[in-house]
């Protein structure tokens, strides 16, 4: 039996502006904070931890925002909005995989920046869970 990874990215907002981190490898895209599973993990720990490893910040998850089957990888994606718990400390880029943190507008959001992001970020603001798998297509940049 072949296991499928599972990733899970949190959405934060912050006086109405998304977090988003900056890859340090391929793209060098803005993404949500999150990443791969590990063993024994579940989505909303793996949100958690990655988020903590990819900024610094704690995070806890408020409410479940939405899975997405991502066919070109083979690997479902679950988001979900979480709450900062440690006020008004900056995001600070682990420079590993991030080199850089920051909030942005949801209609004004940096580039490079795939479809899927900016899917998942307008998917998380509308506030209602989504409850079936959103099946989407090959990422689409857009720079």
């Amino acid at each position: 039996m072949v296991a499928k990874p599972i990733g899970a990215a949190a959405v934060i907002i912050d006086d109405g502006r998304v977090l988003l981190v900056k890859h340090t490898y391929g793209r060098l895209n803005w993404e949500l904070p999150g990443g791969v599973a590990e063993a024994n993990e579940s989505a909303e720990e793996t949100a958690v931890r990655e988020v903590r490893e990819e900024t610094g910040l704690r995070v806890r998850v408020e409410r479940f925002a939405g899975v997405y089957y991502e066919r070109a990888a083979d690997m479902h994606h679950f988001v979900f909005v979480c709450r900062r718990l440690d006020g008004s400390q900056a995001a600070q880029p682990d420079r590993v995989e991030i080199s850089a943190c920051g909030y942005w507008p949801p209609d004004d959001l940096p580039r490079p920046i795939s479809d899927f992001t900016m899917r998942r970020v307008r998917d998380a603001l509308v506030g209602t869970d989504t409850l079936s798998l959103v099946d989407v297509p090959p990422r689409q940049w857009l720079e």
